[in-house]
């Protein structure tokens, strides 16, 4: 396998509270942090309800931050297809290839939020067939050629062709995937990618093994082929010096977040609700079905090789942005993960510390260097009496008693 990518997913997920001009700046700012930390991606989603999710248009939020930026890739995660007509978030997306100078990836799902649907009027079990139905179109409008026509229950294309296709000559698709094998069959079918969301459950950890065959066997059913390296596990995380620092610093923003958000508002009220931070902590991080990461770089680099184990491998680690710690904590954890584990996690230390070891293991081979320098104090008679020889080591020793070690830089 390569090297594993590495990125970052804001939903987002911010508690209602903080002034949403500044929210939205300081989300500006993080992506320009994590370019400047050597991240490869960035994604960003579509929710129009709830509270806490609130970029509307990923596409928007992506163009500022293309300015901001230079290198990193930038992802929808996701355009909900069923609420926009497919001509048009073709258009958006070409228009965002090229302000982007090529940086996008064009990352799709039925909609996550039944509240947005029920505001759009789309029944929720018209979303994934109509998602399937948009991808091939907007893949065939990428591709130029010829106009065509298509007509349907919810959008009609008259004489369709776009007046330029994107700048990438084959810009990524990518689909969400969550539980079920809807999201890895539609990446099979259209050669997309895969945004695993569902590896921040317990029930999505648990179909993790088995949820790359259905993409396999998909895409052989309409004659395409996947590629793991194009498969991205989310992963929630917060990294500190400590575990009891990460536990310190994230425990109340998570209590919070699940019992405000995950349980309080997204399920209605049913799951596990948290006396205490730190019983949040243990339930999250620290049971036998854990799903995420409260520790050290360490900790994280081996959830990573556990998870490469699960799934059979993939290509991209996919952080997920939240707000359990302090602006300046959850910096410093993406700090400490491109600092640390990435290395780690890529082999980027292997030479450093075999070069290390070789040093240390023959040192009898570096003693001749030190004989050297005795040599030419002893053929020099000024130099000699300058030092005198310590007979018993067989090196020589400046007065003052600072002796002249092989491999440590001396003044002769």
């Amino acid at each position: 396998m390569p090297d594993l990518r590495f990125g970052a997913f804001l939903a987002p997920h911010h508690p209602i509270g903080e002034n949403p001009l500044l929210q939205i700046q300081s989300d500006l700012e993080f992506v320009q942090h994590i370019e400047h930390l050597g991240y490869d991606e960035f994604w960003c989603g579509e929710h129009h309800s709830t509270g806490w999710e609130v970029i509307a248009s990923p596409e928007l939020f992506l163009a500022a931050a293309a300015e901001r930026t230079n290198r990193i890739m930038l992802g929808t995660g996701v355009v909900s297809l069923p609420y926009h007509h497919p001509y048009m978030v073709a258009q958006r997306m070409v228009q965002l290839d090229y302000q982007s100078r090529g940086r996008v990836i064009f990352g799709s799902g039925p909609g996550a939020l039944p509240s947005d649907a029920h505001t759009l009027g789309v029944d929720p079990m018209l979303l994934r067939d109509r998602q399937d139905e948009a991808m091939g179109v907007i893949r065939r409008l990428f591709e130029g050629g010829e106009r065509f026509s298509y007509e349907c229950e919810w959008f009609t294309l008259r004489d369709a062709k776009l007046q330029l296709t994107p700048l990438q000559k084959n810009m990524e698709f990518a689909v969400a995937s969550i539980v079920s094998p809807s999201g890895m069959t539609l990446a099979g079918k259209h050669e997309a990618g895969v945004l695993s969301v569902g590896s921040l459950s317990a029930d999505g950890i648990r179909a993790l093994p088995t949820q790359w065959s259905f993409a396999e066997e998909s895409a052989a059913k309409h004659g395409n082929t996947v590629d793991r390296k194009n498969w991205r596990i989310v992963l929630n995380f917060h990294i500190a010096e400590t575990r009891d620092k990460a536990r310190e610093q994230a425990r109340d923003g998570l209590m919070r977040h699940n019992n405000e958000y995950s349980i309080g508002t997204l399920a209605g009220g049913e799951g596990v609700i948290y006396k205490t931070p730190d019983a949040a902590v243990d339930g999250v991080a620290f049971s036998d079905e854990s799903t995420a990461v409260i520790g050290t770089p360490d900790d994280l680099v081996a959830r990573i090789h556990q998870m490469m184990e699960l799934t059979g491998g993939f290509g991209c680690v996919i952080g997920f942005v939240h707000d359990w710690a302090n602006r300046e904590d959850t910096l410093r954890s993406w700090d400490m993960v491109a600092r640390y584990v990435i290395p780690e996690v890529n082999g980027l230390l292997d030479d450093y510390r075999e070069s290390n070891k070789f040093v240390i293991e023959n040192r009898s081979t570096w003693l001749r260097a030190g004989e050297a320098v005795a040599t030419k104090i002893r053929e020099n008679e000024r130099a000699l009496a300058a030092a005198q020889l310590d007979e018993a080591e067989g090196r020589p020793v400046l007065r003052g008693g600072r002796s002249i070690t092989p491999g440590v830089s001396n003044t002769e």
